[in-house]
């Protein structure tokens, strides 16, 4: 099997279009999608309608802006600027959209006996995995070999091997990733929408299950236009500047 795989995309329309751009003439078996569509971003219902329309074998879960938006947590937790992304989200979404991002599945979501996917972690869909010692408690709560997750925009890999836990971020444009046939793996592509590791290009991966190995990628996108959309919008100018910087 072959996998695109695509996360926090934060209604970003320019940074998701140019994703699905570069892939178009790639084969795929399936796609991994693993969160939070919406928030921060001004293209709320061009995202959501481009995930909708992805072809063939879709697995999905949701995130934590997705919750925020459909109604399904407050939003309490969120900052003054997450919040405010997240209320002006559920109004202009539309009802087919916003119907889908309520329906999208909570984490995490088995592809297979050796693949899972989620949006923080498979202990808790909130999770944020920073460290290695979060990563060994998400390998302690899982039993697949590899495990792709988002929630941090961060570009990363944690390697489970011999018993140690091993992380590193994934520095540069693109790289390979080749997976030990021993080793268990937690790997986040990064954002497609708002990178916060100081690279603004967009993030995405490709997963070929047959040759064990994952390729990262990382490419340009009219960052210029999504600024433009959300300064338009009304929401606050801190979502337009960040993307500029990848943080």
């Amino acid at each position: 099997m072959r996998y695109l795989i695509v996360s926090d995309m934060h209604a970003n329309w320019e940074a998701f279009r140019a994703v699905l751009r570069k892939v178009k003439r790639k084969r795929f078996d399936a796609t991994l999608v693993l969160g939070d569509l919406v928030g921060y971003g001004a293209a709320p219902n061009q995202v959501v309608e481009a995930v909708r329309a992805f072809k063939g074998k879709v697995y999905m879960v949701r995130g934590n802006h997705d919750k925020v938006v459909a109604g399904i947590d407050d939003g309490s937790s969120f900052n003054r600027v997450a919040l405010a992304a997240a209320l002006w989200t559920r109004k202009v979404l539309s009802y087919e959209n916003i119907s889908f991002v309520r329906s999208l599945p909570k984490g995490p979501v088995k592809v297979n006996d050796e693949l899972l996917i989620c949006h923080g972690a498979p202990q808790d869909e909130d999770y944020y995995i920073l460290s290695e010692r979060d990563a060994l408690f998400a390998f302690s709560a899982s039993e697949e070999r590899v495990v792709f997750i988002g929630h941090t925009h961060i570009a990363s890999v944690f390697v489970y091997y011999d018993g140690y836990v091993e992380g590193s971020m994934l520095l540069g444009d693109k790289g390979v990733i080749k997976l030990h046939p021993q080793a268990r793996y937690l790997i986040n592509p990064g954002s497609v929408g708002q990178p916060r590791d100081r690279n603004p290009k967009a993030a995405f991966m490709i997963y070929d299950e047959q040759k064990s190995v994952v390729r990262w990628y990382r490419i340009n996108y009219p960052i210029a236009a999504a600024q433009k959309r959300i300064i338009n919008a009304g929401l606050p100018k801190v979502l337009a500047d960040r993307l500029a910087v990848g943080f």
